[in-house]
């Protein structure tokens, strides 16, 4: 029994390890404790990737400090936005509203506010 109890833990233990942390600029998804939050997807012109931007009211001198990155400083491929927006429920946010952003003259995209449960 001892030996089956230490074995889960190690396997326990090696699938942690192995878990990659998302963060913003550096920050935790789990140390931003905000009430509201932002999210956007960005798609990428010679892939079929999406990353998605993420916006708590944080400084940012670029643009890129916006994206949601794992510990290697990756950004973090997605579906789609609603694929972030059901990640961000792990969070404890939920969808609040929607709105669209013009991003040239001829094309919107959506912007999801999320709101602390």
């Amino acid at each position: 029994m001892k030996k089956l109890i230490l074995a889960a833990a190690l396997v326990a233990c090696f699938g942690l390890s192995r878990a990659k942390a998302q963060n913003v600029n550096g920050v935790k998804l789990t140390d931003i404790h905000v009430d509201y939050i932002q999210i956007r997807a960005e798609k990428s012109f010679f892939e079929d990737k999406q990353w998605i931007l993420l916006e708590y009211g944080q400084k940012v001198d670029e643009y890129s400090e916006m994206y949601i990155r794992d510990d290697n400083a990756k950004k973090l491929e997605f579906n789609s936005a609603i694929d972030a927006v059901n990640k961000m429920k792990s969070y404890d946010y939920e969808l609040f509203s929607v709105y669209t952003e013009q991003v040239s003259s001829d094309s919107n995209r959506p912007v999801y506010v999320l709101k602390r449960k």
